[in-house]
């Protein structure tokens, strides 16, 4: 199974699946001067593997007379020279072809809908170029053979032809190979037109058996005729016939289906590799999309389904942030969020001359000095596994215990007061802030209108935490609890408070027994 990171290293080296086509990043300069060497390459390549096609089916295959002197010598000096010709003609006119249709590249600019058909078939015109010139070669040899040999004349026509399908169906695939990273600026991202799918694999296909099947075979069978007509070929010449047309079918078979099955594989790899990293959270991903057949659309298909998750994942932040994570999760895992009676701790924090701070101060400075105060909250809340649930102005309630169950929620919520009356004392001493803690039985759920809901908590813990919270305005810790949270915590945590006055407080018509830090008398 391929590693995240050997996954990544492929899709970053190999964005076009061969180092040879360079990165996905490289300069226009760079890809020019990539894509020049390749096809020259290539076309010296595929011209010499057609000529050696030729030879071997016109010495070793096809039956008939030998060839004459004169022949001899024409063929010994215009068959190099036609094949040097053919190279740098070809090379040129590629080359002219090739600039002419992808101007827009050099214009570092996106490819119109017509410059992307044009841009996808230009492998197919590039070969076409490869055709002519074969097509010329079959002729002239040809006539020059019926002027000086008539009688070979078929055997040579046939070999030529046999050679410029070798050498063009080979073309094809190396050339749609070296212009992938061309292929992938001129679709960038976007799937391949249609009117080019219905040329896609299953067109592909259908040529390479030609080419790499169906000659062979054919030339076979015409051996064997050509064997009968002549009436004089031995069974010595017959077995060196058919070996050697075996020795041309399995070689140009084997390289035409190693080619075909890159040119399949390369843009499968790169979704495999790219899954492989989005299966392991790594969402930011996308592949170049370079193949003009139903594998492109394959490629494009993907990128859009990254970028889906990419933007599901930032609106499940987002949401988390308003309304917090384990809200956010618990709403996009279950149902449960249904109004159901809680345990739970509850921490009310309100800032002390609030109205007077926004009176004296510029607007933007408030903004900051309430921005610090709830990072602050947000911090030690986060800290022991609560919730903060809202911010009202220059207040902030936070829960302990809901939605996301704690084993000691009482205890997390009186730490989480301590941490925070020294914390403001000590990094926001220009403003003070009451807290109060309490913890008891509350309705805990989501309120609202199915156009707009909100998950809080209902119960007479959350009144009494905020009168607490205003009575601790006026201590010298700034923090008060219920003595009954105190009570409820573990014991380790009750050991930090000592009782404090029996209060009843607004709102409430039994006393509530207060208590407060134990460091502070």
């Amino acid at each position: 199974m391929t590693s995240h990171g050997d996954a990544e290293l492929v899709l970053k080296r190999r964005p076009f699946g061969s180092w040879l086509l360079g990165p996905a990043d490289q300069s226009t300069r760079m890809l020019r001067i990539r894509l020049r060497v390749l096809m020259t390459t290539f076309s010296i390549g595929t011209n010499l593997i057609g000529a050696g096609v030729v030879f071997v089916l016109a010495v070793f295959v096809l039956p008939g007379p030998p060839l004459t002197d004169q022949l001899q010598r024409f063929e010994a000096i215009f068959v190099p020279t036609y094949l040097l010709f053919a190279v740098l003609v070809g090379v040129v006119w590629s080359t002219h072809v090739a600039l002419r249709y992808t101007r827009w590249v050099d214009e570092e600019r996106p490819a119109s809908r017509r410059e992307q058909i044009s841009t996808l078939r230009l492998p197919l015109r590039l070969t076409l170029i490869e055709v002519v010139l074969w097509m010329v070669a079959a002729i002239g040899f040809t006539a020059v053979t019926i002027v000086i040999q008539p009688e070979n004349a078929l055997r040579i026509a046939v070999t030529i032809f046999d050679g410029m399908i070798v050498t063009c169906a080979i073309s094809y695939l190396l050339t749609e190979f070296a212009l992938r990273p061309v292929a992938a600026r001129a679709l960038a991202d976007s799937a391949p037109p249609r009117r080019l799918l219905a040329f896609g694999l299953k067109a592909r296909i259908v040529l390479f058996w030609a080419a790499g099947t169906a000659t062979p075979v054919a030339g076979l069978m015409l051996a064997a005729i050509l064997a009968l007509i002549d009436g004089t070929v031995s069974a010595t010449r017959l077995s060196v016939m058919i070996l050697a047309l075996g020795i041309v079918a399995l070689g140009n078979g084997l390289l035409l289906i190693l080619l075909s099955a890159k040119s399949v594989v390369a843009p499968v790899r790169s979704v495999r590799d790219a899954l492989t990293l989005i299966g392991q959270g790594e969402l930011n991903i996308r592949i170049p999309v370079f193949d003009g057949t139903e594998l492109g659309s394959l490629q494009a298909g993907f990128n859009r389904m990254a970028a889906g998750l990419r933007e599901r994942e930032r609106i499940r932040d987002v949401f988390g942030k308003y309304v917090g994570p384990d809200v956010a999760r618990e709403a996009l895992t279950s149902d449960r969020l249904g109004g159901e009676e809680r345990f739970v701790a509850v921490l009310f924090v309100d800032l002390v001359g609030s109205t007077k701070l926004a009176a004296e101060r510029p607007p933007t400075e408030v903004v900051q000095l309430l921005n610090r105060f709830f990072a602050i909250v947000v911090d030690e809340v986060a800290r022991e596994g609560g919730f903060v649930n809202k911010f009202a102005g220059d207040a902030s309630l936070a829960i302990f215990g809901a939605p996301a169950e704690l084993i000691d929620p009482a205890g997390a919520a009186l730490r989480a007061g301590r941490a925070l009356s020294r914390r403001l004392s000590s990094e926001l001493p220009e403003a003070t802030a009451g807290i109060g803690v309490t913890a008891g039985i509350v309705v805990a759920g989501t309120v609202g209108d199915v156009r707009r809901l909100e998950y809080t908590v209902i119960g007479d813990p959350v009144n009494e935490a905020a009168r607490l919270s205003e009575l601790a305005k006026n201590t010298p810790s700034r923090l008060i609890a219920s003595m009954s949270t105190v009570d409820d915590a573990g014991p380790t945590e009750g050991a930090h408070w000592r009782p404090g006055d029996r209060v009843t407080v607004r709102g409430r018509s039994e006393p509530t027994q207060l208590a407060v830090p134990a460091s502070l008398r």
